[in-house]
């Protein structure tokens, strides 16, 4: 009986989806290219052969595109050469010959270029929604009623952005104007930055602000402090959150901004008692292992009271794929309305539709683009924590380079800023030395002193190396890294002064 019910369905759709075609625009379409190639400019950056319903015109269609993409006349003759006669009941030229001669006017170039194309939407529309009435009655258990909503989104983001009959060219005149409009609001704020304010001195100094629509990529090897300082970021961010209510009644961001965490790694109650470490100083060891005193608790219950309505929302599903961080995005955006993504980290997402045939290089690529894309769809910054690869391990000197992202191609390429993370101490106290058998006890105390220096001298310091800014200048941020509060915090003057001695 339900197997009959989808049937019906899908019958009915498909009657559905055969009235919103129209041959004759198709016809009238490629006639208008035939007798003038110039009429191919008009339609070209939104109209491609999936949006034609008859198949023969899709070929022809495909053809010209193809052609002209190579400069090559396009008529009844040349196309012949090109196209198989039998794929056309009566030969190809007569065909073409008709098309050609059945084109009422050219000047209606774009007008049934739309007509093709809002009937692809439409019919598009009906095929989602077929789907989801067809995913929903399977019995699957992995369909859950969220995993199909997420579903329908990606479907029909996919399709609004697949193209559009209205160009929207922006004069440089407005986009002049914009960019003034956010050189004034930095010149009002106190710290003069642009973007939204990491918490970190220098570090704004530098990038100026996370900035929307920027891709930001924090890299660096394991325990060196990746999650630490995205947390960091995500707390002062939501921490200073300020906005105000203008004349006419819109809400107006100040300072700091709303959060979203994608947490793939560490649970949510691990990320709150990684603030809560950081706001008390009590480390997250004392918490685990329940070695509190009372003034400890009082310490605790303070900052919980304190923290309980800050703008921070973490997600902490493991299972994390580029439609789903779309879908929960724009769920968020529109129910908060977030300023900042941060996620934990790039390498433990998948894209949406992973095939067996695709590696983890061209995986990866879809990631960081539709990040990227979802940044500049949001007009908000996205931070994606990322691991590197083990080749630092083998040189000499540790510092990252671009070259160490893992699958770095696509990283780097879709990134607008490329930060890496160094602690030397992490290094150094790996390395203590070991007294030679045939050492003289001189040489092993001098070699032990100096390594000391070396330690005493980089403990709680870490490197930020801006290795990539697709709007600033690169360069190193010195920094105070607390290890037992996994704090990152500003040096002070006569700190910096000392170690860059």
């Amino acid at each position: 009986m339900e197997q009959n019910k989808i049937l019906n369905i899908a019958k009915k759709t498909d009657d559905q989806i055969e009235k919103f075609s129209n041959i004759d625009a198709e016809v009238a379409l490629i006639g208008c290219i035939l007798w003038d190639n110039r009429n191919y400019e008009k339609v070209s950056d939104f109209l491609d052969e999936s949006h034609f319903v008859d198949h023969n015109h899709q070929i022809i269609f495909k053809q010209i595109k193809d052609l002209l993409n190579k400069n090559i006349l396009v008529s009844p003759i040349t196309l012949k050469n090109y196209l198989s006669e039998n794929e056309f009941g009566s030969g190809i030229t007569p065909y073409l010959n008709q098309i050609k001669d059945s084109s009422p006017s050219t000047q209606n170039t774009l007008q049934y270029a739309k007509i093709i194309y809002e009937l692809h939407l439409k019919r598009s529309l009906i095929g989602i929604g077929q789907n989801i009435i067809l995913e929903t009655n399977e019995t699957n258990t992995d369909n859950t009623g969220e995993s199909l909503i997420e579903s329908a989104e990606n479907d029909l983001y996919n399709l609004s952005n697949s193209g559009s009959t209205d160009r929207k060219y922006i004069k440089f005149g407005e986009s002049l104007k914009d960019a003034v409009n956010i050189i004034n609001e930095a010149f009002k704020r106190e710290g003069k930055i642009a973007g939204v304010a990491s918490g970190l001195r220098d570090l704004d100094n530098k990038l100026g602000g996370l900035h929307k629509s920027d891709l930001i990529i924090i890299a660096g090897r394991p325990s060196m402090g990746k999650t630490a300082l995205g947390t960091n970021i995500a707390f002062n961010v939501a921490k200073s959150f300020k906005e105000k209510i203008d004349e006419i009644g819109n809400k107006k961001l100040i300072d700091g901004g709303k959060v979203a965490f994608f947490s793939l790694e560490m649970s949510s109650e691990q990320l709150a008692t990684r603030i809560l470490a950081e706001q008390t100083r009590i480390s997250g060891d004392k918490m685990r292992k329940a070695e509190l005193s009372k003034d400890d608790f009082k310490k605790i219950a303070k900052a919980t009271s304190d923290l309980e309505d800050l703008n921070l929302f973490i997600d902490d599903n493991p299972m994390l794929t580029i439609a789903t961080l779309r879908a929960r995005a724009r769920r968020l955006q529109r129910l908060h309305g977030i300023d900042l993504i941060i996620i934990d980290y790039l390498q433990l997402m998948s894209s949406s539709n992973r095939s067996k045939n695709e590696n983890r290089v061209q995986e990866i690529s879809e990631i960081t683009r539709g990040l990227k894309a979802i940044a500049k769809e949001l007009n908000i910054p996205i931070i994606a924590l990322s691991q590197l690869s083990r080749q630092v391990e083998q040189r000499e000197d540790k510092r990252p380079q671009l070259s160490d992202l893992r699958e770095s191609g696509t990283i780097e390429q879709d990134s607008d800023v490329v930060m890496f993370i160094f602690r030397e101490s992490y290094y150094l106290e790996r390395m203590e030395p070991i007294k030679k058998p045939e050492e003289i006890e001189e040489k092993y105390q001098e070699r032990t002193s100096r390594w000391q220096e070396l330690c005493e001298k980089a403990h709680n310091t870490a490197e930020i190396i801006i290795a990539k800014q697709r709007h600033g200048p690169i360069g190193t941020i010195k920094t105070h890294f607390d290890s037992n509060y996994t704090r990152f915090s500003d040096m002070n003057i006569k700190d910096y002064d000392n170690i860059m001695e």
